[in-house]
């Protein structure tokens, strides 16, 4: 036991030169998490086809550089809904961080706000909202699920506005879950189920994980979602699936949604320009390009595929943001160049919170920032404001309709 908490703990160093990419915090946090909540973090729906599409189609993009220009320092501030980032990436919301490291959420959020950028809290967190803005010294925003009910979403909105969040981001992909094939083979329903008898086969995989296993008890073991505040209390795990389905997001309920925020609203989940104009139409702030870092419909295109023709669409009427298989600077740059606004990433920073916590956010954080810096000096590129489609090639095919 004692060797086996010594390997565990080693994995909490994530400074360079152990840690140079995010992949070397994929397997750190591999290393660490127990197989059912690290397939959380890393596997998407069916057969996953969108979730390798969403990294490899980064690798269509190729850049055009301006050589021989001096580039002795980049700008890398970008403006969003109004308020400035000292980053043109923010954290994206990830649900159950809790699990991933103690109080995740307000870990990753003080991360954020010590890097200068924004954090995003799923309404699927272990942590109360109100402590997850306390965390952070900048701009955060509340993504919202209808889960319970207009009434509890109501309320949630009203502990947002008063917690001091600055956007209210509306998820629209998610009528029911999409089939995570990992989850099944690892018996997460049978784990949640709190019976002995059926969680028995699945258990040795958190018992093999002394590190996880003391921390995730320390705080508190199978968490609830504290910010869905049902008539019996917070909404517990078992609960979300059918949660989900009685709530269904659609267009008519960013009307009442508007009327109770008062404030910035941000539409997550767009896959097509149709919709991306309806928005617009419905006057919405921003709207990010996103496929639920394809957890949700597979065989959907990969977002940064996606990105011209809704940038298009849009015409520079809102803010443009995008998520989706980013694991490296050059990826944000990418996107950056495509017309997008800022990025959000999630895996990326999850895996470091899975990895070794705040020293883990800030690492993956770190190594994107600086990716993002080499990346413009080679370009020859001084600001990610200058950025814009001469600094790349795609392919013909991402522009047609």
């Amino acid at each position: 036991m004692i060797d086996i908490l010594f390997l565990a703990k080693m994995g909490a160093n994530v400074s360079a030169p152990n840690v140079v990419n995010i992949a070397d915090l994929r397997v750190l946090a591999k290393r660490r998490l127990p197989r059912m909540v690290f397939d959380y973090i890393d596997s998407g729906a069916d057969k996953e086809q969108t979730l390798s599409q969403n990294c490899t189609a980064y690798n269509e993009i190729l850049f055009q550089p301006r050589c021989a220009v001096a580039v002795p320092s980049c700008d890398l501030k970008v403006t969003v809904l109004g308020q400035e980032f000292q980053l043109p990436f923010m954290l994206a919301p990830v649900g159950s961080s809790r699990l991933f490291y103690p109080k995740g959420e307000v870990v990753a959020a003080g991360e954020a706000g010590k890097a200068g950028t924004g954090y995003t809290l799923s309404t699927l967190s272990g942590c109360r909202l109100e402590d997850v803005k306390k965390a952070t010294t900048s701009p955060a925003w509340y993504q919202l699920y209808l889960l319970g009910g207009r009434d509890v979403a109501l309320k949630t909105i009203a502990r947002a506005k008063a917690a001091g969040f600055s956007a209210i981001v509306v998820t629209i992909d998610t009528p029911v879950s999409g089939l995570r094939e990992r989850d099944l083979r690892n018996g997460t329903k049978e784990l949640l189920s709190r019976n002995i008898f059926t969680m028995l086969p699945y258990l040795p995989q958190m018992l093999i994980k002394p590190c996880w296993l003391t921390d995730w008890l320390g705080d508190g073991g199978l968490m609830s979602f504290p910010n869905v505040q049902l008539e019996d209390g917070p909404m517990g795990y078992t609960e979300i699936g059918p949660a989900l389905e009685a709530s269904v997001v659609t267009w008519d309920d960013l009307k009442w949604i508007r009327e109770a925020w008062g404030g910035k609203i941000v539409v997550k989940g767009v896959h097509i320009p149709d919709d991306a104009r309806k928005a617009v139409d419905l006057g919405v702030d921003a709207i990010v390009v996103s496929n639920h870092g394809a957890r949700q419909l597979d065989s959907v295109a990969p977002t940064i595929q996606a990105l011209p023709q809704i940038v298009r669409a849009v015409n520079s009427k809102i803010d443009v943001l995008l998520d989706g298989g980013i694991r490296r600077g050059a990826d944000v740059v990418k996107a950056l160049c495509l017309g997008a606004k800022g990025v959000l990433i999630g895996r990326a920073y999850a895996y470091g919170l899975g990895a070794a916590g705040g020293a883990g956010v800030a690492r993956s954080i770190e190594i994107i920032r600086t990716d993002v810096l080499r990346t413009m000096k080679l370009l020859g590129c001084d600001s990610v404001a200058n950025l814009n489609r001469s600094y790349v090639k795609i392919p013909a095919s991402w522009d047609s309709n």
